[in-house]
């Protein structure tokens, strides 16, 4: 059994045995077969770390990440255990995310996954192991272009497509546009039209959460200017998802970007879960006002950043 699944069928025991759900329930939380889930449990047990108590180094990672599921009415939350990375735990991120995003290929749920883009969704398709996911269809949920039109240097469709061998569908358009004009006139566009209505029909949407400050990915990859930044940060916006920015309380801060955003947008009505993967010190404020949006449905992120959410 690999590190990895070690930690799961830790996760799972917990889950069933402490937290008090069925199986089938640890299940549906885990997005894992049913026969799966017995197996890891079983396995828990076998290898004498369910006893009075569960033991192993991920148990406390479950109890916050049951704390963060009242905390912010989640449906997924996976918390990786503190590895003692400076700053950015990118290694502990990209590993979990990969973990989660290799869960979803196994159980087929999705047909469509949308993605969003960014260092450390870049590193979690980096960290996975090549695989046949070949009935799966990927999709990028915003515009992967700078507004020069250079490529996104975090873009992660290629790589991705790359290691499952299924079709991963751009958007080759700018994250946005120059005018609200220039932003119609490029969704009109066949092609772009077409991958756009793809990407709303995602079922699953899997993205990062980014800062509001001058050291944001979206001015270190020139998506937008630092004086856009630094007015938006002026409103008050303290997060940012999918090109939208919230505040501390969570609500939507309109700037002058709003009109001009090519990404797929947020919709309570649709049927979609989106999950994000973000921590570090430096985002934990973005992270908890995006949280208090109530528009994402999963968290992944790591201990610390878990620790510091939960405060």
């Amino acid at each position: 059994m690999t590190e990895d699944e070690k930690s799961l069928a830790i996760r799972a025991a917990w889950l069933h045995y402490i937290g008090g759900l069925t199986q089938a329930k640890v299940a549906k939380r885990l997005g894992l077969p049913s026969v799966k889930t017995h197996r890891l449990i079983a396995r828990a047990v076998a290898d004498g770390n369910v006893k009075v108590s569960i033991e192993g180094d991920i148990v406390e990672c479950v109890a916050l990440e049951a704390a963060l599921y009242e905390r912010y009415d989640l449906k997924l939350c996976e918390v990786a255990p503190d590895v003692g990375e400076e700053g950015l735990p990118l290694r502990t991120l990209a590993l979990a995310g990969a973990a989660y995003l290799r869960r979803q290929f196994e159980t087929a749920e999705h047909t469509i996954i949308g993605l969003g883009h960014g260092r450390t969704l870049a590193e979690a398709t980096r960290a996975l192991p090549r695989m046949d996911a070949t009935g799966l269809h990927f999709v990028s949920l915003l515009g992967g272009l700078t507004r020069n039109f250079a490529a996104n240097p975090h873009d992660v469709m290629h790589r991705i497509s790359e290691k499952t061998g299924a079709r991963a569908y751009v958007m080759p358009v700018p994250f946005f546009a120059n005018t609200p004009q220039d932003r119609e006139v490029l969704l009109n566009q066949r092609g772009v039209d077409e991958v756009f209505r793809m990407a709303q029909s995602a079922t699953l949407k899997v993205v990062g959460i980014g800062t509001v400050d001058a050291d944001a990915q979206l001015v270190t990859s020139r998506m937008i200017e630092p004086s856009e930044i630094e007015q938006i940060a002026r409103a008050g916006a303290q997060g940012e998802m999918l090109g939208d920015f919230f505040d501390a309380d969570g609500h939507v801060v309109e700037t002058t970007l709003s009109a001009r955003t090519l990404a797929v947008g947020y919709d309570p009505a649709r049927e979609e879960d989106i999950v994000a993967i973000a921590g570090g010190p430096e985002k934990v404020a973005a992270i908890r006002s995006v949280l208090r949006s109530g528009r994402v449905a999963g968290l992944i992120t790591d201990e610390l950043t878990a620790r510091a959410l939960l405060d």
